[in-house]
This record gives structure tokens, C-alpha cells and sequence, in this order.
């Protein structure tokens, strides 16, 4: 139906719509203006033949067709039924004519700046704007080696298979390693491992010791063993060469096997001080076979072993020894002097080690002689490689008795450390005799009151304390 232009003026300026007022008069008008414009194209695109406005549509609810409560409810089931369509609708070729029963504008939905249309629709028909130069470049990657490896300095994706030629690949490697960044060499590095022949690798790694290094450290972490051998053939290192191949021993579990490997390892090109190392390396592991299938009986079942001697250090093999194997004559191979022999250990280590093992069996007269010299003149003294101050704590975490830890507590030089150890582990006739010596009658005095009352000590400081023959200190 149309209505006449006397109606829409009476219709704007009824009450109902004199309600909504502003703060100022110009936003009102302007406002009014655009609501009035938005209802004309409404009657614009629902208009219909004058039958069909002569005629009321119901919708199944009872509700008029058209009116504000049925565009809400429309537009609600709308969202709903847009909720359940794929995301991609179709887009249809024909653009469908829009009734006045198919409309989706209200009022309502005017006066909130909403229109029942879904957003995908609009999108649909939306121009889109050109990406700049820059983001198009990251899809066409037509990069060069420069900006291809700043890109994977900064964790940007940037194949390197376009780089076909010898010459750009090698700009590649060149500009990672001017870029100082290892994983971005590795990375070009894995490339050209993958695209250029060995001989071209290996010959062009050679001038660039940085990406050399790289490269080797690579092939170590990846275990790639049989190239790895072959670039250091390559480069002539056969030092190198023969160190990797000595390091496969650690892969054999069999000690037969492993020995007859180091044997093998022999007659590789070392330098001198790893070939000698190697050498004691096979050595020592053919004497611990042997050791580990002797010893007595008696010792091994009041002392049950703890693991296995083969393939340990020289030293815990010396422990091993002297604990099990310390009275057997020097020929054996389990003599603890023939191991000190046959591997030129030095006198302090020997010493530290049997001092070790025997006070753990708190074989005491063993201890006792190692300590034990004999000079030219047959006159015996104690003498140690070790200071007495270390000796005492040794054996007193191996739990000596006093009269031993005695003994060499009063071989300390040092007399206030003498006295300090000796108070310590209660030698109190190391005490007295050092303050005798000492002819400090304050101190030996004052000591006098720690020990025992009617003790043997104490009798021997009074003894002393009554001595005219002694001039004690002012």
C-alpha cells in the first residue's frame, strides 16, 4: 500500500517518535532524516501489486507478516539455521529477488544499525584490498641467497631448493657463515650435503674452516660414522682418522672382542702420545681379563666384590689389587708392584692407593710398611710421600685404633698441629710430650686438668711439672 506524503509526516511527528530526543537539534534532525530514508528503500523493495497489499499475510504463529515481533523472531531462526551451514556457503549465479515475506529488515533492526543479511554474503560481493609488495613477495619467494638466509635468521620459512646452481649454493653457505648463526649453517649445510657430490663438498668445505667445523661437529652429533671417515680422509687428517676409529671400541660389550679391537687399533697412525695411550689401553684391559678369573677364594668370600674389574681406570684396577691381590709375588700379573711397573705410576699414587686399600682391611702391619724406610747405614725411620696430617686422616676414617693413629700423629711436624690432632683423637702422650718439648709449664698445666683424675697422665704431668732439670719457658 502507498501512503501519501501528508500520512509520513503525521507518522514522523506522532509522540511515539518524539520520544527519542538528543542533546542537540542538528544530531535529531539528521538522525530522523536517515531513518525516514531507510523505511522509503524498505517500501522500495517489498513493494508489491496493489492485490497482494490488500491482502494481510499471517505467519504459522498467527503473527502478521512483516511486523517488528516477526522480523526478530525471522531473523533469530535465521542465525540458527546459518549456524548449522557449512562455512563455505554456495554462492548462487541468479541473485534471488527479495520479497516482502522473504525480506529480513525491521525497524528494530534499522534503529540498531543491523540488517538481517548474513556477514558471508556481504563478504561475498566485498572488494579485497592488494597485499603489499613485501607480504606478495613471501608468497612468490623469489628471494635471493642474501634475504633467503635473513629470512631463516628469523625463523621464517624459505626453501632453498630454487638455489640450483654451484655458484648460489655457495653464496648460501657463504652468507649464513658471515651471519654467525650455527643453526642456520647447519641448516645449509644439510642442503648441500643433499645436492652437491662429495668430492665438490668436501673440496669447497676445505676453504672455509668455519663451516668445516660445522659441518664435522654435524656428522659427530648425527653419528654418520662412514662420511665422516671419508671427509677426513679427504682433508688428510689422518690423526683424526684413527681417533675415530679407536672410539668404535666403545660400542663392543664382549671384552674379547673389544681387546682384539684395541690390538687391531695398534697399527693406526696416532701421534705419539695417543699411540702410547692406546697401547696401555690394551694392555690394561688384557691384564683385567686375566686378574678377573684369579685371586684367592678366602679373601673374596669375607669381602664379596661389588662389580666387575674389567674396563675400569688404571687406578681403581691398582685399588682392586691391593685389596685382593696385595701379598702376590711381584712376577704376576695381578702384583700390585707389577702394575705400578708395567704403567710407570708414580710413587705418591702408589702410595695413596695401598694406604688406601689396606687400612680398609684395617690390615695395620701392611700399613705399617709401607711407611717403613731402611737407609744406607741399616737404621729404619718412617717416611711417607704423603704429609703425616693427611696419613692420620686416612686412617681415622677407616676407623684406627688410638695407639695406631698414635703413631703417626706424633710424626707431624707442624707442633701446633700436632697438638690440635692429637686433641682431636686423644693421643694425650702426644700432647704432653709436645709441651715437654715445647717447655711450656702453662699450657702442660692447664692440660692437666683434662685428663683423667689418678690417671696415667695425669702422673706423668706432675712428674714432669716437678722435674728440676727441666727450664721451662718465663
Amino acid at each position: 500500500m502507498t501512503k501519501s506524503k501528508a500520512d509520513e509526516e503525521d507518522y514522523w511527528n506522532s509522540s511515539k517518535f518524539k520520544a527519542f530526543t538528543f542533546d542537540d537539534e542538528d544530531d535529531e534532525l539528521i538522525r530522523l532524516k536517515e531513518s525516514r530514508q531507510a523505511v522509503n528503500s524498505i517500501q522500495r523493495l517489498v513493494e508489491e501489486d496493489d492485490d497482494e497489499d490488500d491482502v494481510e499475510k499471517v505467519s504459522w504463529s498467527g503473527e502478521p507478516v512483516g511486523s517488528i515481533s516477526w522480523s526478530v523472531k525471522e531473523t533469530a531462526a535465521s542465525n540458527q539455521r546459518t549456524d548449522r551451514e557449512p562455512a563455505f556457503p554456495k554462492i548462487p549465479t541468479d541473485t534471488p529477488s527479495l520479497s516482502k515475506s522473504q525480506s529480513g529488515y525491521s525497524l528494530s533492526s534499522l534503529f540498531k544499525g543491523e540488517t538481517a543479511l548474513s556477514d558471508s554474503s556481504i563478504r561475498l560481493y566485498a572488494p579485497e584490498l592488494r597485499k603489499p609488495k613485501s607480504e606478495y613477495k613471501d608468497y612468490v619467494s623469489d628471494w635471493s641467497p642474501e634475504e633467503t638466509i635473513q629470512r631463516l635468521q628469523q625463523g621464517k620459512t624459505a626453501p632453498l631448493e630454487k638455489f640450483r646452481s654451484l655458484q648460489d649454493k655457495l653464496l648460501l653457505l657463504d652468507f649464513a657463515v658471515s651471519a654467525h648463526d650455527g643453526n642456520v649453517i647447519t641448516a645449509v649445510l644439510i642442503y648441500l650435503k643433499r645436492t652437491l657430490s662429495k668430492e665438490v663438498l668436501f673440496r669447497e668445505l676445505e676453504s672455509r674452516q668455519t663451516a668445516l667445523r660445522h659441518f664435522i661437529h654435524y656428522l659427530t652429533e648425527t653419528k654418520d660414522q662412514r662420511l665422516l671417515l671419508e671427509l677426513l680422509r679427504a682433508l688428510g687428517r689422518t690423526e683424526d682418522v684413527a681417533l675415530l676409529q679407536y672410539k668404535e671400541h666403545l660400542s663392543i660389550a664382549d671384552e674379547n672382542k673389544r681387546r682384539d679391537f684395541l690390538k687391531s687399533c695398534l697399527s693406526l697412525p696416532f701421534s705419539a702420545e695417543d699411540s702410547a695411550h692406546v697401547q696401555d689401553h690394551y694392555t690394561l684391559l688384557e691384564r683385567q681379563i686375566i686378574i678377573e678369573r684369579g685371586g684367592k677364594v678366602e679373601i673374596f668370600q669375607k669381602f664379596p666384590r661389588r662389580a666387575s674389574i674389567l674396563n675400569m681406570p688404571l687406578i681403581t684396577t691398582l685399588y682392586y689389587c691391593c685389596f685382593y691381590h696385595y701379598s702376590e709375588p711381584e712376577g704376576t700379573y695381578s702384583s700390585p708392584l707389577n702394575i705400578r711397573q708395567a704403567f710407570k705410576i708414580s710413587e705418591k699414587q702408589y702410595f695413596v692407593t695401598a694406604l688406601a686399600a689396606r687400612a680398609k682391611l684395617k690390615a695395620w702391619l701392611d700399613v705399617d710398611a709401607l711407611f717403613t724406610s731402611r737407609n744406607w747405614l741399616g737404621f729404619t725411620r718412617k717416611k711417607s710421600p704423603l704429609s703425616f696430617q693427611r696419613v692420620v686422616d686416612v686412617l681415622q676414617k677407616n676407623s684406627a685404633p688410638t695407639q695406631v693413629l698414635q703413631d703417626y700423629v706424633g710424626l707431624v711436624e707442624d707442633p701446633d698441629m700436632r697438638i690440635s690432632l692429637a686433641q682431636k683423637h686423644k693421643c694425650h702422650d702426644i700432647v704432653i710430650n709436645t709441651y715437654r718439648d715445647m717447655k711450656d709449664r702453662q699450657q702442660l698445666l692447664g692440660y692437666r686438668g683434662k685428663v683423667g683424675r689418678g690417671s696415667a697422665e695425669e702422673r706423668k704431668i706432675d712428674e714432669l711439672l716437678n722435674n728440676q732439670q727441666i727450664r721451662w719457658k718465663n
